[in-house]
């Protein structure tokens, strides 16, 4: 059975697009060395001018989480996987408790998540601020550090964590042959939340095979609608 890989959304259109579950062939990964190029100039721009920008707000939202929860540091980092595999520090402002990773195995039993993902709807580590930054996903703003230092992408399929990497199947590893992003086609959706794990991944591999300049900003004019209408995880 073919999956139905929801992509017309990006033109406002409800209809879905069906893709064969198959592995991606040379062709298909391989882009042309004019588009990474540019994307990278366009990465180490935009970051950078991000991060100058948008320092005032960063010590705001910083003091913010210092005042609801002083028991840790505003930031938060922990492993996540890379293109080819390759582990690097993954940055954002803490949205949680600080022993939050250590509470996760209480609550495996709670997944809402198919897959090797975890996620629950009202997760009890979230602090108050926490809430807030996460709707509106300011929390992933410190990952324009790491698309300055080129761990990341502002386009592409959000990066893994080392333990979900591990159940991996070949077709799920394809996610691994770009660079990750700060959005994707995933992220840009209204309804993620309601997105299965199966069809995350088929997403992120038709994203692999459609990038282009005007696929990504597309992407990147969708997840600004998506994030100022509230509609972050």
């Amino acid at each position: 059975m073919m999956p139905e890989v929801n992509t017309a959304f990006l033109d406002g259109g409800a209809e879905t697009v069906a893709a064969p579950r198959r592995l991606l062939s040379r062709d298909e990964v391989k882009k042309s060395l004019v588009y990474l190029a540019v994307k990278r100039l366009f990465d180490i721009a935009a970051s950078f001018l991000g991060l100058v920008c948008l320092s005032p707000l960063f010590a705001v939202v910083a003091l913010a989480i210092f005042i609801d929860d002083p028991h840790g540091s505003p930031f938060y980092s922990q492993e996540r996987v890379g293109r080819g595999g390759r582990i690097f520090r993954f940055w954002k402002f803490r949205s949680m408790v600080v022993n939050a990773d250590e509470l996760r195995e209480e609550l495996e039993k709670d997944n809402e998540k198919d897959g090797p993902v975890f996620k629950i709807k009202d997760d009890p580590r979230i602090t108050r601020v926490g809430r807030f930054i996460r709707r509106t996903s300011i929390d992933e703003l410190p990952q324009l550090w790491n698309v300055l230092r080129g761990d990341m992408s502002i386009v592409g399929p959000r990066p893994p964590l080392p333990g979900e990497v591990a159940k991996y199947d070949d077709y799920e590893n394809q996610r691994l042959t770009v660079t990750p992003g700060l959005t994707c086609y995933w992220q840009a959706c209204k309804c993620r939340d309601d997105v299965g794990f199966d069809d995350w991944v088929d997403m992120d591999v038709q994203y692999i095979r459609d990038r282009s300049f005007l696929v990504d900003l597309k992407l990147i004019f969708r997840t600004v609608g998506v994030v100022f209408t509230g509609q972050g995880s």
